[in-house]
């Protein structure tokens, strides 16, 4: 860690703790929150969400990694501290490592796109084989995975870490091109392979564009955005939003540009493709529904309105709208029969945010290893719990590409870390696995420059807050000091290096 980043986090630290006195928490208490396992709160800190992992193995076998991501790194530090006999192969293309956090920052105007880029090279734990290609096909039926330049490769056990596949040209009439102009943006827009960031580039100027011309509008003629939310299964469930309020908020003149207040000079429309809540946990969704969206008083939610078609010349959006109306009294029910119908709904806008249709990455979702069918089709069908694939016991997932009902964040991808590591080293004694992961996921949903509201819940559908005497649903400053200045740091020096 460089000694300007030291001097930073000590500066933020002191402030953080200050805050927290204020807030009449005790000592004892603020310097827990000060402590390392609060800062790996955003990335699945402290030990109440997922078990250490204690099991080493001296047996030796091949583990290949699939995947130069964060879960595939961490897996692969992991593994090379418990398996010390075993021969570790990591196969990923990319020579550039992103913080993919970093990029609502960056769309916030607060992060350059060399703040949340580093060489691979500096991740890649000592003793771990690099194979700079990439898997185009899963054969576990013999145990090895083809790669576009050096052929078949054998494995022992794999790990899958291979992330989520943006589908933006599922949307009729879109291509990536078409991003960053005609006040069309999408924060998501990026390629790990070859370490570009271009998404939080384009919505910080998004950002800028949009206060531009709603400084030109008025009340009675306002500017109209809209934050699309796609129907499928996203990395991180709460980045829409995120877009949502700081762009909002941006327009009431916060952020680094500030200026007066033109934010009833702007229509906000928030469009869930699946779905009428702003959050699936009770305790979240009030505060965003009762505090945060009434605070702007300019937002309308559209609720079961799926992006599927955009014409970025004319300016208009097309949504499948699926709705109930209410039918005839059902005398045996004692009820009314709802009936299920649909609609088209066009939509006109001055800017737009797209969150594109995700999928499991384009080499993985055939492949015999993802699920099939149901929800899930696509993704790695593996057991919600140890991780491990239902079928090729040899075979486990990190990260997004799991099929499982939660997880699709940074912090899960750290509590995903230690499960694997300790059920694969127990599958290589010839043990069963039993490690589990409890569905934990946190997501920082930022609702305004300067506050979090730190959200984290587990398969129980709960809030499961790492620090209880704090409420979880309310948005913090301190939470957003963390993300801000404390997590990258961490997410370099600690996460990518299995240490936390």
């Amino acid at each position: 860690m460089k000694p300007e980043d030291i001097k930073r986090l000590k500066e933020v630290q002191e402030v953080i703790e200050e805050t927290l006195k204020s807030e009449g928490l005790s000592r004892r208490d603020a310097l827990k929150l000060m402590g390392l396992g609060t800062a790996g709160v955003f990335v699945g800190g402290g030990t109440a969400h997922a078990q250490e992992p204690t099991k080493t193995s001296n047996a030796k076998a091949h583990i290949v990694i699939v995947g130069g991501g964060a879960g595939g790194i961490m897996a692969a530090a992991r593994l090379r501290r418990a398996a010390s006999n075993a021969k570790i192969t990591i196969i990923a293309p990319n020579e550039i490592h992103l913080y993919q956090p970093g990029q609502v920052f960056m769309a916030a105007g607060l992060y350059t796109a060399d703040e949340i880029k580093k060489p691979n090279a500096d991740l890649m734990p000592s003793g771990v084989e690099w194979i700079k290609d990439k898997v185009m096909e899963f054969d576990p039926d013999n145990n090895q995975v083809i790669t576009a330049k050096n052929g078949k490769i054998k494995y022992d056990f794999l790990v899958v870490g291979v992330g989520i596949s943006y589908q933006y040209e599922q949307i009729e009439g879109l291509t990536k091109d078409m991003l960053g102009k005609n006040g069309v943006a999408s924060v998501y827009l990026n390629n790990p392979e070859t370490g570009s960031v271009k998404g939080g580039e384009i919505t910080w100027e998004w950002f800028k564009q949009m206060r531009a011309a709603a400084e030109k509008a008025s009340q009675n003629n306002p500017i109209n955005v809209i934050c699309t939310q796609p129907a499928t299964p996203i990395k991180c469930g709460g980045a829409p939003q995120k877009i949502l309020y700081l762009s909002d908020d941006f327009l009431r003149g916060n952020g680094p540009v500030g200026g007066k207040d033109v934010h009833m000079n702007a229509k906000f429309y928030f469009t869930k493709g699946k779905g009428s809540k702003l959050f699936g946990i009770k305790e979240y969704n009030a505060t965003l529904t009762n505090e945060v969206q009434p605070m702007y008083g300019n937002i309308t939610n559209k609720w079961n309105h799926n992006l599927v078609k955009i014409d970025t010349a004319k300016k208009v959006a097309t949504f499948h709208h699926i709705y109930q109306v209410k039918g005839e009294w059902d005398p045996d029910l004692e009820d009314y029969e709802y009936i299920t119908k649909e609609e088209m709904v066009e939509m006109p806008y001055d800017f737009i945010h797209i969150v594109p249709p995700m999928t499991a990455a384009n080499e993985f979702r055939n492949s015999p290893l993802a699920w099939q069918k149901g929800s899930a089709k696509g993704w790695m069908q593996a057991d919600r719990y140890t991780l491990q694939h239902m079928k090729y016991k040899n075979v486990f997932g990190i990260g997004d590409v799991l099929g499982i009902p939660k997880g699709k964040t940074g912090g899960s991808a750290r509590h995903h870390g230690p499960i694997v590591q300790e059920n694969l080293v127990a599958v290589m004694e010839g043990k069963e696995p039993k490690a589990k992961f409890d569905g934990y996921t946190v997501c920082p949903l930022k609702t305004q420059y300067g506050k979090i509201m730190l959200a984290e819940f587990n398969y129980g559908s709960s809030p499961a807050p790492s620090f209880p005497f704090l409420d979880p649903a309310k948005p913090r400053w301190i939470w957003w000091a963390f993300d801000l200045y404390m997590l990258k740091p961490m997410y370099w020096h600690l996460m990518m290096r299995g240490l936390m």
